[in-house]
C-alpha cells in the first residue's frame, strides 16, 4: 500500500486546486457566461444561443411578417432566457437523479494528541500497535440511500414536471412574441397608410391653394379662402410630423422584440393590410381549445403537480430513512512511541489500512413539529397553486371572448368605414367642383376634406385592428401560427 503521506498530498492538492477557483469569480456580464449549458439542449440552442451571437447584425432589404417573426423568436432576449431556465429545470432534474446514486468522496484529516493514542483499535487481545500524539487519517467513504419513505422518487417526479413547466413556458413566450411582432406590424403598416393620406392630402390642398390663388387673381374668389386654405394646410403638416413621429416610436419597437441591436431607421417593412378571414370556432369551443393548447397554462397543471409531489416529500420525512455506508483508509503515526510488550514484543507497523460496510437506519421520533409544519407549508402552497389556476382559467375566458368580440367588432368597423372612405370621397369632389363654379363655399370643400382624411384614417386603423384582433385570438386559445 502507498504511504499514507502520499494519499494525503493527493486530497491537499486537490484542495488547494478547488480553493484557487474561489480566486477566479465568474464575471455575470461577460458574454456567454452561461452558453456552455446550451450544449445539452439541442432545442433550445437554436433559440437562444444565436440571440447573442447575432444580436448586432444588421438587417438587409424590406421584411414581411414572416420574416420579422422568424428573427424575433431567434434573437428575443426573452426567448434565450426562457431557453436557459429550460437548462437550468434539467440541470434541477439531474439533480434530484443524482441523490439516488451512490455519494463517493475522499476525506482526510490530522489530529494531534496531547497523550499518545493507538493509530487503530486492537483487533485480539495483547496486539501491539503504534501510538503517537500526530495522527494522519484518509479515507474513500460510500453512501448510498436504500429507503428514504418515496422522498428522492417524488423529488424527481416534481423536477420532471417543473422542467415540462419551464418547456411549456417558453412556448408561451413565443406565442407572446408572435403577438407583440404581428400587432406592432400591423399598426405600421396602417400608420404608413395614415401618412400616405396625409401626404395626398396636403398635396391636394397645396394644388387647391394653387387654384385658389388663380381665382383670386381672376377676382373670382375672396383673400379669406386662401386664408382658410393655408390654416387646414398647416393643420395637415403638422399633423404629418407628429404620425411620422409615431411611426418611428413604432418601428423602434417592434426592433426591441425582435432582439436587434439598431435603429428604427434601418429597417423596411412590406406587407398589405387585408382582412383576415373569420375564426369558425365558437365561444365555448374556443375556451376548450385554449384549455388543451394555451402552453401557459399546460405549465401551471405541471406546477400543480409538482407541488402535490412536494406534498410527498414533506410527508416522506415521517419515515424511517436506511442507507448504505462504507469507508476504506489508511493511518498514519508521526514518529510512534515504544510499544508496550517489552523489548522481545513485536513492533507494530506505523501505517495502517482500514475498512468498513454497514447499513443505517435512522427513525424521526421528536423533531419539535419541524416536519408537521413543512408539511403544511407545501399544503398551503398546493392550495395557493389551485387557486391561481382557477384564476387563469378565468382569465382564458375572459380573454377568449374579448378576442372574438374584438374581432367582430373591428370586422363590423372595416366593413362601415370602407362605405364612408368612398361616401367622402365622392363628396370631396362634389364640393371642389361646386367651389370652382361658384356655387359652394371653401368651408365645405375644406371639411370635406377633413372628414375624407378622418375616414381613411380610421379605416386604416381598423384595418389594423381586424388583424390584430385575429392574432390576439391565436394568443388566446394557444393556436400557434407556423
Amino acid at each position: 500500500m502507498k504511504p499514507i503521506w502520499q494519499m494525503f498530498s493527493g486530497v491537499i492538492l486537490l484542495t488547494l486546486l478547488a480553493g484557487c477557483a474561489a480566486f477566479q469569480p465568474t464575471d455575470p456580464y461577460a458574454a456567454g457566461a452561461g452558453a456552455g449549458i446550451t450544449t445539452r439542449l439541442p432545442s433550445v440552442s437554436a433559440d437562444a444561443q444565436p440571440a447573442q451571437a447575432e444580436a448586432s447584425e444588421p438587417l438587409s432589404g424590406p421584411i414581411d411578417l414572416s420574416e420579422a417573426i422568424a428573427i424575433a423568436l431567434k434573437r428575443n432576449p426573452d426567448i434565450g432566457a426562457s431557453g436557459y431556465d429550460i437548462a437550468a429545470a434539467q440541470a434541477r432534474k439531474d439533480q434530484a437523479r443524482s441523490a439516488m446514486l451512490p455519494d463517493i468522496s475522499a476525506i482526510g484529516g490530522y489530529n494531534r494528541f496531547l497523550d499518545d493514542q493507538r493509530l487503530i483499535p486492537a483487533r485480539y487481545n495483547g496486539e501491539p500497535g503504534a501510538y503517537s500524539t500526530s495522527i494522519f487519517a484518509g479515507d474513500i467513504v460510500l453512501r448510498m440511500p436504500l429507503y428514504t419513505g418515496g422522498r428522492r422518487i417524488n423529488e424527481i417526479r416534481a423536477a420532471t414536471l417543473l422542467e415540462e413547466a419551464s418547456r411549456h413556458r417558453l412556448g408561451r413566450n413565443r406565442e407572446e412574441i408572435v403577438f407583440n411582432v404581428s400587432s406592432v406590424f400591423y399598426a405600421i403598416l396602417a400608420q404608413q397608410k395614415v401618412i400616405d393620406s396625409l401626404l395626398f392630402a396636403e398635396k391636394a390642398l397645396s394644388s387647391h391653394l394653387k387654384r385658389i390663388n388663380d381665382l383670386i387673381a381672376a377676382q373670382k374668389a375672396a383673400k379669406v379662402d386662401r386664408l382658410r386654405t393655408e390654416v387646414r394646410l398647416a393643420d395637415v403638416r403638422q399633423k404629418i410630423v407628429r404620425e411620422k413621429n409615431t411611426l418611428a416610436v413604432q418601428k423602434q419597437l417592434l426592433v426591441n422584440f425582435m432582439g436587434v441591436g439598431q435603429t428604427h431607421q434601418d429597417i423596411e417593412l412590406q406587407g398589405a393590410l387585408d382582412a383576415d378571414a373569420a375564426p369558425t370556432l365558437t365561444l365555448e369551443d374556443s375556451i376548450s381549445a385554449a384549455y388543451q393548447k394555451r402552453p401557459d397554462y399546460l405549465a401551471v397543471r405541471k406546477e400543480l403537480e409538482a407541488q402535490g409531489r412536494r406534498v410527498d416529500v414533506a410527508r416522506g420525512e415521517h419515515l424511517p430513512t436506511v442507507s448504505l455506508f462504507g469507508t476504506y483508509g489508511g493511518r498514519w503515526a508521526v514518529n510512534p512511541s515504544d510499544q508496550p510488550g517489552g523489548p522481545d514484543a513485536p513492533s507494530a507497523s506505523s501505517t495502517e489500512d482500514v475498512g468498513s460496510i454497514g447499513i443505517g437506519l435512522e427513525i424521526p421520533i421528536f423533531e419539535g413539529g419541524r416536519i408537521q409544519a413543512r408539511v403544511a407549508e407545501e399544503r398551503a402552497k398546493l392550495a395557493a397553486a389551485q387557486e391561481r389556476m382557477r384564476k387563469l382559467e378565468l382569465q382564458i375566458r375572459l380573454e377568449v371572448e374579448s378576442a372574438l368580440l374584438n374581432f367582430a367588432s373591428a370586422g363590423e368597423r372595416v366593413r362601415t368605414l370602407r362605405k364612408s372612405v368612398e361616401q367622402a370621397d365622392e363628396s370631396l369632389r362634389i364640393e371642389r367642383q361646386k367651389y370652382e363654379v361658384g356655387k359652394g363655399a371653401i368651408v365645405d370643400v375644406l371639411d370635406a376634406q377633413s372628414a375624407l382624411l378622418e375616414s381613411e384614417t380610421n379605416y386604416y386603423g381598423a384595418l389594423a385592428d381586424v388583424l390584430t384582433a385575429r392574432a390576439q385570438i391565436d394568443l388566446a386559445t394557444g393556436e400557434e401560427k407556423p
